[in-house]
């Protein structure tokens, strides 16, 4: 078949934006929240698209309403049109005594509205205060506290000396003697206010931990840089915050024992039997203790005594006690310490004491804690701190330590003590694999690409969401359980799938599905398939106890069918790291419908694999790595893995979450990693001697170009510090890729790290035109991406590179004839042509081909990856086969759900007529 392709580059721009934009006349939007309306209105952040065109971004404003009264909005701008338009915002609403079901927010052109909120910040040499109108926080500029008062709205203190607090220890193993122990505490390099507006403010926090004073057994050098984000809105008393640190220690000698977030109580002044201690439990339910307890006794001080004390409210006057209690309090044990480690994702302990020195007396504990501890007064008030997803990122733990002193203190653990050491290490001792020719050997029987000095963990990162809530008096237990419930499901507001759709702002090869009554039954049994693989991945996640401090978000790459189980232990069948971009498939699908349950799945994936999967300091910065037993453990450090496409619309979906948007921008000189890091170096003729070199280095036009292009993109429509420069770039690299003769065939260019150039390959210095295609080099983002760019740039996009990207998605399923007559040579035995089909679609939406549509669901249908004849179900197995009863679905791959996810969603938007 020939195509024109020059004649057709020109008619298909405008095809591409030519399906469901939005009315003209549409200025508002509907946000409703994602769950159920939330029990409390703490405050809350979100991201709204806008058509290309519609909003200059200098020349509008936006307001809130609610019931027909106006609610105070932040709004800021998260993404550029490349006019100037406005892409997408960012809106913040203030905490509030009411919940509304939904909010209506409205652009108006014109001059800008002045925004209103009720918060105030002010800025001195030494320290920062924030105010909220409910609560007053002070943040240090130097120093170990983070936090040095937490003021409640009548001018009580209820926190003070919020700081981190760290253990570690040079050895764990048994048999090993001379262990040091240290203890760390923060030490602040920097206070600044990331975001001052008059609904919502954030202080961000930055440093290391170093040795506190008189507490370690040894010296040690600072370590574990922290990012530390404090949220504070306006009418609001909860800060939330996100805690986050980038381990840059030795796995073999720095053992972190226990990561904690730590804050001092006031409790001068309050009787004993007047403080609370509260510990949340399981689904709502709290351990409700007073400090000196006065129930239970053998003698009655009266029901109304008991019952104020039970609920936390001051107790009557003493005189009006039953003298036989009031005379003996001496008698009655006051409790210090209470201690809950919750040290699987299955099981919590609970324990106190009396003091130091003294035993401790176990209180019943039970399955997964809400994750949340109050400590304060019925008269002095207190304060409540609570870890998301606590048990699911176990071992964690809550501390509440010196109760029955003035000050008593708060440990938020988010590693436990009582846990195991960290243990970084290598989980094998190389196997003897110490050249690239035995690595490679291995690779082809366990899938693990292995080569010691590559398997470090230094760079890798984690962050944690944690809530602070100040109260002017104990509350009641269900007022600490709705936040519990809070903590755990920070209320989201998002528009809704038809309404983003519209604004063709993110992403135009996906749709909503289809509502008619007329749909296929072939559709009908797609959408069915899409749906099943989303709840069976959750129920895995929570079946297979995928929980754990740096494992939670993440899945597994490839079942074990005789062993019942995923591949956990084998190489690179086990944690998935993003292979073959699942992320897409789970993001495209929560866009397409609006489920709350796959945008938590979705969301807990991205922490996970843009912290933990990808290096944030030392040689391999910028770069992730392949899937492995450990997330950091395989030697394929690639920008594949890395790519910000995969974190892309939550960070939109957010309002422009601060840590992604760091994250995103962090990855501008992530091609500069290349120089340090060679993805070839095992395969290499010359990799004995080949020196890389800046201005021509190797560079995959699939997997390499997708991330540089992402990160590219991103930053130029976010308008980041470096948006010229990655301007600069993707046209550099675009131009460079057109003018190679096969274009994306020729498989690999050579890369000029300064200025974006692409030259011929060196095996083919002279252009005459190279075949190398990969079955990989459009799986991770590739096609998204340049549907991106060629909406994004319009007429501007250059027409050699539409063209040699219309070649590839047409010619990769053509046939080898076809490949044959038009390259010379054709791409071999290509594999992943289901995932592919979405290539084919594309090309079929673009040229308005019906031939090429149908081939695209001849390529999903009947050639590989997920066929319609398999079983589409799951089957319960128990019983002495299995450790637990589990749900099993053998022919489930994840390489296969990715490529089918995406396909699915990709070939339904783009000719699903054919179907």
């Amino acid at each position: 078949m020939y195509i024109d392709w020059l004649a057709c580059a020109t008619l298909v721009i405008s095809l591409v934006a030519a399906k469901g934009p939005l009315p003209s006349d549409v200025t508002s939007v509907k946000v409703r929240w994602l769950e159920d309306k939330p029990p409390l209105h703490i405050g809350t952040t979100f991201g709204l698209p806008w058509p290309r065109g519609k909003y200059p971004a200098d020349k509008v404003g936006f307001t809130a309403e609610s019931g027909g009264e106006e609610v105070d909005l932040q709004t800021w701008i998260t993404s550029y049109w490349p006019d100037g338009s406005v892409k997408w915002t960012g809106h913040a609403l203030p905490g509030s005594d009411s919940v509304s079901e939904e909010y209506r927010i409205t652009a108006t052109p014109g001059e800008k509205p002045r925004q209103k909120g009720g918060i105030k910040v002010n800025e001195a040499r030494d320290k920062i205060i924030v105010d909220t109108g409910k609560i007053k926080a002070t943040f240090p500029k130097s120093g170990n506290s983070l936090v040095s008062s937490l003021e409640t709205e009548s001018g009580k203190v209820v926190g003070k000396n919020g700081k981190l607090v760290l253990r570690s220890q040079s050895k764990v193993d048994d048999i090993e003697k001379g262990v040091e122990y240290y203890r760390f505490e923060s030490r602040i390099n920097n206070t600044a206010i990331e975001k001052d507006g008059p609904v919502r403010a954030v202080v961000t926090v930055r440093g290391v931990h170093q040795i506190a004073g008189g507490k370690s057994t040894a010296e040690h050098n600072a370590w574990l840089p922290f990012t530390v984000r404090f949220y504070l809105y306006a009418g609001s008393d909860t800060i939330r915050t996100v805690h986050t640190l980038v381990f840059d220690g030795k796995a073999d000698r720095d053992y972190i024992s226990a990561i904690g977030l730590q804050f001092d109580v006031p409790l001068a002044g309050e009787e004993l039997y007047n403080r609370h201690v509260r510990i949340s439990g399981v689904e709502g339910g709290f351990l409700n203790e007073a400090v000196q307890g006065i129930t239970g006794l053998r003698r009655d001080p009266g029901e109304e005594v008991r019952v104020a004390q039970f609920n936390g409210r001051k107790t009557p006057d003493l005189v009006t006690w039953d003298e036989r209690v009031s005379s003996r309090l001496q008698w009655i044990p006051t409790w210090n310490d209470y201690s809950l480690a919750q040290l699987s994702p299955d099981g919590f302990t609970l324990k106190k004491r009396t003091k130091v020195g003294q035993g401790w007396v176990k209180i019943p504990g039970s399955t997964r804690a809400g994750g949340l501890a109050y400590l304060g007064g019925a008269t002095k008030g207190g304060l409540a701190v609570g870890l998301r997803d606590f048990w699911k990122r176990y071992p964690t733990g809550i501390d509440v330590s010196n109760a029955a002193s003035d000050s008593g203190q708060i440990t938020l653990w988010l590693y436990s003590p009582s846990a195991e050491p960290m243990d970084l290490r290598q989980f094998h001792d190389g196997l003897g694999e110490d050249t690239y020719e035995k690595q490679l050997d291995a690779l082809e029987i366990t899938y693990e690409d292995y080569e010691d000095d590559y398997n470090t963990p230094r760079g890798i990162g984690r962050s944690n969401e944690i809530f602070i809530r100040l109260f002017e008096s104990t509350p009641s237990s269900d007022e600490l359980a709705a936040l519990t419930k809070v903590v755990n499901n920070p209320p989201m507001l998002v528009a809704q799938p038809e309404y983003i759709k519209g604004t063709q702002a993110a992403g135009t090869y996906w749709d909503v599905p289809s509502k008619s009554p007329n749909t296929s039954e072939a559709v009908k049994t797609i959408e069915t398939h899409l749906d099943f693989l989303n709840k069976f991945y959750q129920g895995q996640v929570e079946q297979r106890r995928w929980y754990g401090f740096w494992d939670y978000g993440d899945f597994m790459h490839t079942y074990d069918t005789d062993r019942h189980v995923w591949r956990y232990d084998v190489g690179g069948y086990a944690w998935d790291n993003s292979e073959l971009s699942p992320d897409l498939f789970f993001w495209n699908y929560f866009l397409r419908t609006g489920r709350a349950d796959v945008y938590r799945f979705a969301e807990a994936h991205v922490r996970h694999t843009s912290e933990v999967d990808v290096y944030h300091l030392g040689p391999y910065s910028g770069f992730g790595t392949r899937h492995g037993v450990q997330h950091w453990g395989d030697s394929a450090k690639q920008i594949r893995v890395s790519t910000p496409i995969f974190r892309q619309i939550f960070y939109y979906i957010s309002g422009g979450d601060e840590r992604v948007g760091e994250l995103l921008h962090n990855l501008m000189d992530a091609d500069k990693t290349f120089l340090t890091v060679d993805p070839r170096r095992k395969v290499r003729e010359d990799n004995g001697t080949y020196v890389p070199d800046p201005e021509a280095i190797d560079l995959d036009l699939g997997i390499d170009f997708s991330g540089l292009a992402a990160i590219w993109l991103i930053e130029w429509e976010r308008r980041g510090p470096r948006w010229e420069e990655a301007r600069s770039k993707l046209n550099a690299t675009m131009h460079g890729i057109a003018s190679l003769k096969n274009g994306f065939v020729t498989g690999v260019g050579l890369y000029n790290v300064y200025t974006g150039d692409v030259k011929p390959p060196a095996t083919d210095a002279d252009n005459k035109g190279d075949v190398a295609v990969s079955h990989l080099s459009a799986s991770f983002g590739l096609p998204e991406i340049i549907a991106q760019i060629t909406e994004y740039l319009g007429d501007d996009l250059p027409e050699a590179f539409d063209k040699a990207w219309l070649e590839y998605c047409y010619y990769y399923g053509a046939g080898a004839a076809e490949q044959t007559a038009r390259y010379g040579k054709s791409f071999g035995n290509v594999s992943l042509r289901q995932g592919h089909s979405r290539l084919t679609a594309y090309a079929a939406k673009r040229l308005g081909n019906d031939t090429l549509a149908a081939r695209a669901w001849d390529e999903f249908l009947n050639t590989d990856g997920f066929l319609p004849t398999l079983p589409w179900t799951s089957v319960g197995l128990n019983g002495s086969e299995v450790l637990a009863p589990v749900d099993e679905a053998d022919w489930i791959s994840t390489n296969d759900v990715a490529l089918y996810g995406s396909a699915a969603i990709e070939d339904l938007a783009q000719v699903g007529y054919a179907l």
